[in-house]
């Protein structure tokens, strides 16, 4: 049975999510360099991320699953300020912790390990600790 690349991830937790909706589903799928990543984190970039692996046959079905579950994930989270749903956790700049990091790991040659996360609105370019969680009806 051939397998394709239809997502990559960055951390196992996501990739897991993902790839148990599709088992659920009846899709042929498992996780390639899973083990790798979740071992040692800074090799992420270089391998490529975690790949969820798919049968070919059932590709499109898959990628259509997927497609939907990020979608119904959008509708669950909006904007604090403008309500809108198209949203997402981003890395700052405007953080002057990062900034320091960064210039710290260039000089010392080293990777910084943590960046100041935060969600930001790509409606209104408003940035947030927390988006709104809508309550289901």
């Amino acid at each position: 049975m051939q397998f394709l690349p239809l997502q990559v991830f960055s951390n196992y937790v996501d990739a897991h999510i993902a790839m148990g909706r599709l088992s659920e589903e009846g899709i042929d799928c498992w996780l390639k360099d899973e083990n790798m990543v979740t071992l040692d984190p800074l090799l992420t970039n270089a391998i490529g991320g975690i790949k969820l692996m798919v049968a070919t046959d059932q590709f499109e079905t898959a990628q259509t699953l997927l497609i939907a579950m990020e979608s119904e994930r959008r509708k669950r989270f909006t904007c604090p300020q403008c309500s809108s749903s198209y949203i997402q956790m981003v890395t700052t700049p405007r953080k002057l912790s990062n900034w320091l990091g960064t210039l710290v790991g260039f000089l010392l040659m080293v990777f910084p390990l943590a960046a100041n996360k935060v969600w930001h609105c790509f409606n209104c370019n408003a940035e947030f600790k927390q988006p709104l969680e809508k309550e289901e009806a």
